[in-house]
């Protein structure tokens, strides 16, 4: 009978083969995932590219600067011209603000809006036949602050004191076509209404003796 010889035990209790360490095969490339980065970073390339040439195509358009109330007709100081990208909406070209300061709001327009050919008219019913413009120099409290033009106001009359007789309305729904700077000093506030010109005799007479106020309405815009 054959006898083999036992392995020489180390002072660990292992055979010699077995403390050995066995050898890490090297890591395995993924050709995938080097592929995948590549076209990440071609697509990523491409991209700014794309936003870089399509920031080249702008064109120019109408800002409004000052709000502007339904039927006012615009100004030279509310329109001013910016540079937009080209999104295919029809946007009112600054080449065409001469025919702009020809027309009205068909709709209050608030500042920064970007003008369409919607928000214009040809003639305002505003500034018509049957309508007058109206001056009032208005004391402190007989108008809100922050009353500006293109706000709809109520004209009220406001009675003396020494006087027994009611306030009444004297215009419903007033567009302001302007307001005066004076006042943010204290002083009285002058500022021009469009109102029927039936009541405009009327609103002159109380307002010359200080009995006229306004009240802004802010859902009538």
């Amino acid at each position: 009978m054959r006898t083999s010889e036992k392995p020489a035990v180390n002072t660990a209790g292992l055979s010699g083969p077995a403390s050995r360490k066995l050898p890490v095969p090297p890591r395995e490339r993924k050709p995938a995932l080097a592929a995948l980065a590549v076209l990440l970073i071609l697509g990523g390339a491409l991209a700014t590219t794309l936003l870089v040439l399509r920031s080249g195509d702008r064109v120019s358009a109408i800002r409004i600067t000052q709000q502007i109330g339904a039927g006012q007709q615009f100004t030279a100081n509310a329109l001013e011209e910016v540079q937009i990208a080209n999104t295919g909406i029809g946007y009112v070209s600054w080449s065409q603000r001469t025919e702009v300061l020809k027309s009205f709001a068909a709709v209050t327009i608030l500042p920064g809006t970007l003008l369409t050919n919607e928000m214009g008219v040809r003639a305002s019913a505003e500034l018509g036949p049957g309508k007058a413009k109206v001056g009032l120099a208005l004391k402190p409290g007989q108008a809100p602050s922050g009353l500006q033009q293109g706000d709809r106001v109520q004209v009220v009359y406001v009675p003396g004191r020494t006087t027994q007789t009611e306030s009444r309305v004297l215009a419903q729904s007033a567009l302001v076509q302007s307001v005066g700077d004076g006042g943010r000093a204290g002083g009285s506030l002058q500022i021009t209404v469009i109102v029927d010109a039936a009541a405009s005799p009327a609103i002159l007479q109380y307002a010359s003796a200080g009995e006229v106020a306004v009240a802004e309405l802010p859902g009538a815009r």
